[in-house]
């Protein structure tokens, strides 16, 4: 497995009001000055965080900071998700029953529609830019900009994709795959390779040991090992920037080659070979997905080797790193950072064993607040992500209404943070280091503990 540095989640802002016990950090500092003072908490119940700092991270001195008992850090969840053991989660059945019959309803006119808008948002600021920014230095803010405008619209073509690997694109298998196959190779992704690896992530959501991507490293292991080291050595605010800069940049390529991130039994996977990795009931790529994996390859490298003709017939690479490759990397910056936000805060637990099952997992996942212009973009896919892990074949044109539903059927299970999006990002870059063992759940921890058993050495 690739080290936790690459992979813990990281952060965007550049301020982050917390407090902490005994945290002597500016931004603990600033935190001491504006949050109200903490009463007691208990281990067993959800502090309840005053509106006017339910935004930033609170955290309660329930305890010695060092010691295993105490919540140090809460969410605008305000600790909701924790002490699972104490709630009790309806049958998979049962909350399905609760969403209206028409959300699962496909309508492949309407999906293509979508596809048809993003793609064309897309294309239309690719030919834009190349008609009115000179291909000269001096217009690199410029190009800079194109990049992140048409990656945010790139990222719509994204999850229209995603969405025909989840089967919630049209019921003619055809229609669906064929679309996911072209727009997901368009964007370098293998599409049938990632569809099995992203299946396996929502059948096992929030499992520490068979969790697929964004698996959080657990204590005393030598992943969490080196990212503590790090960051005792340069300190929280320089490893939080230094971490966002290796996950944004690489992290998506990196997980796609090496499995980084992915789950333990599961070992070094590559998407691009089905051999790589665990064999037997922990394969990634089992039976026939295999010869999908080869599929896969023959549409991203296909787009690899038009890019390279294009680069020889244009005389130089800078076109397409200009026009296609900093686009890419803006879209794969919105694809890490919704996935780590959507199941990753201070105080949303992960699981094993008996302590885990299918409905608990798909209750981990959180909504949050990305607002109008990215949600008609991108489709809705961070505000309304819980109901796509309830059941991943609703359309993103049904999800609204089905995560109303899941909200008024289960508002103590039903999670959605406040926080805005670049002080949650920095909190969880910041804060959600390792898990360690505490009662029957897996929760984040950034101190270091020595006397926490890991699953895996």
């Amino acid at each position: 497995r690739m080290s936790a540095l690459a992979f813990s989640p990281a952060g965007l802002a550049l301020a982050s009001p917390l407090r902490a016990t005994g945290d002597k950090s500016t931004a603990g500092r600033v935190a001491r000055r504006v949050a109200p003072r903490p009463g007691r908490a208990s281990a067993k119940r959800a502090v309840v965080v005053p509106t006017a700092v339910a935004s930033g991270t609170v955290a309660t001195p329930s305890g010695d900071a060092n010691a295993n008992p105490s919540q140090q850090y809460y969410s605008g969840m305000n600790g909701k998700a924790l002490n699972a053991e104490e709630k009790e989660f309806p049958t998979m059945a049962e909350v399905l029953n609760k969403i209206p019959k028409h959300c699962f309803v496909k309508d492949t006119a309407k999906s293509l529609m979508y596809a048809a808008v993003s793609t064309a948002i897309t294309v239309g600021l690719g030919l834009a830019a190349f008609s009115y920014i000179p291909m000269q230095m001096a217009y690199l803010p410029a190009w800079i900009a194109y990049a992140f405008v048409a990656g945010t619209a790139s990222t719509g073509c994204w999850v229209v994709a995603h969405e025909c690997g989840h089967g919630a694109f049209s019921d003619n298998r055809v229609v669906q795959d064929t679309v996911g196959y072209i727009l997901h190779s368009l964007l370098l992704v293998p599409y049938f390779s990632w569809q099995r690896s992203h299946a396996v992530h929502h059948s096992r959501t929030n499992h520490v040991m068979e969790g697929e991507t964004h698996v959080p490293a657990q204590v005393n292991t030598p992943d969490s090992d080196i990212v503590f080291k790090l960051r005792d050595m340069i300190g929280e605010g320089p490893f939080t920037f230094l971490n966002l800069i290796g996950v944004f940049a690489l992290g998506w390529p990196i997980y796609l080659l090496t499995g980084a991130s992915g789950g333990p039994v599961r070992g070094a996977t590559n998407h691009f070979n089905p051999n790589a990795g665990a064999t037997g009931k922990h394969a990634l790529f089992p039976g026939k997905w295999r010869s999908k994996v080869w599929q896969s390859d023959v549409g991203v490298f296909a787009t690899i080797g038009a890019l390279a003709a294009w680069a020889v017939s244009a005389g130089s690479l800078w076109p397409v790193l200009a026009l296609y490759v900093g686009p890419y990397m803006v879209c794969n910056f919105w694809l890490v950072l919704y996935t780590w936000l959507q199941h990753t805060d201070v105080d949303v637990p992960h699981f094993e064993g008996d302590a885990w099952n299918l409905v608990k997992g798909a209750f981990m996942t959180i909504d949050r607040p990305y607002g109008s212009v990215y949600d008609f973009l991108h489709h809705r896919i961070g505000s309304t992500h819980v109901a796509h892990h309830i059941n991943h074949t609703i359309p993103h044109y049904h999800a609204k209404e089905a995560t109303a539903a899941l909200q008024e059927a289960y508002p103590d299970l039903y999670l959605y943070d406040p926080t805005p999006i670049a002080t949650a990002t920095w909190r969880v870059g910041s804060k959600c280091i390792a898990v360690y063992k505490r009662g029957n759940e897996w929760v984040f921890t950034d101190k270091r503990m020595p006397d926490a058993k890991p699953l895996i050495a």
